[in-house]
């Protein structure tokens, strides 16, 4: 709670992630990725002895508990995604979320660079997440998903199956990773539905 919030939000500020809500075979696989330092928490630099402190029952406890955390069952205000205007007034680079949303659902095949897979491609409609590889990224913190999304680029983070993640954010620039997770944090979880 005192990273990640009592709610399990996350904290811009701090860079963690928001874990209430997660998909438990993701949570648990990032647990035991950290208790076997397969992954480095180079966030708060803790997640590596927590994981470790944790027997393998307990990583699967506290995934599944994490995992049934809905919004708003704590009698709080639901997450709404990160305050993009407070980070850019805190002087944090903000992308913007409507060329994000271009990138997340329909990818960047049709300009000049190297293209980009869709985002929906792997994890579903606005990042609502295909279990149990592919977690949810819609409604995650803006900071984090800049942060990992660069890690992947770089290879300071290589947990992802098969390098999937790698090989796409190499051909992000920061730019697209900014518009990307712009649009995602504040992503709903819900279609239009069909207006016909």
């Amino acid at each position: 709670t005192s990273c990640h919030g009592e709610d399990g939000n996350g904290n811009d500020d701090m860079g963690t992630p928001r874990i209430a809500g997660q998909y438990a075979v993701f949570l648990r696989k990032q647990l035991e990725d950290f208790a076997t330092d397969k992954r480095k928490d180079e966030t708060m630099f803790v997640m590596n002895d927590n994981a470790k402190g944790l027997s393998a029952q307990d990583r699967t406890d506290v995934s599944t508990y994490l995992e049934s955390i809905s919004p708003g069952s704590n009698g709080k205000m639901t997450f709404a995604g990160s305050d993009l205007k407070a980070i850019a007034a805190n002087g944090g680079t903000v992308g913007l979320p409507h060329k994000g949303k271009t990138l997340v659902e329909w990818g960047s095949g049709a300009r000049d660079v190297t293209p980009v897979a869709a985002c929906r491609s792997c994890h579903g409609y606005n990042g609502r997440g295909a279990p149990p590889i592919y977690p949810r990224i819609g409604g995650q913190r803006y900071v984090y998903l800049v942060n990992q999304l660069k890690k992947w680029r770089d290879g300071t983070r290589s947990n992802d199956p098969m390098g999937q993640m790698q090989a796409i954010a190499r051909k992000m620039s920061d730019e697209d990773i900014n518009n990307a997770a712009a649009y995602l944090t504040n992503a709903s979880d819900y279609t239009g539905g069909n207006f016909r």
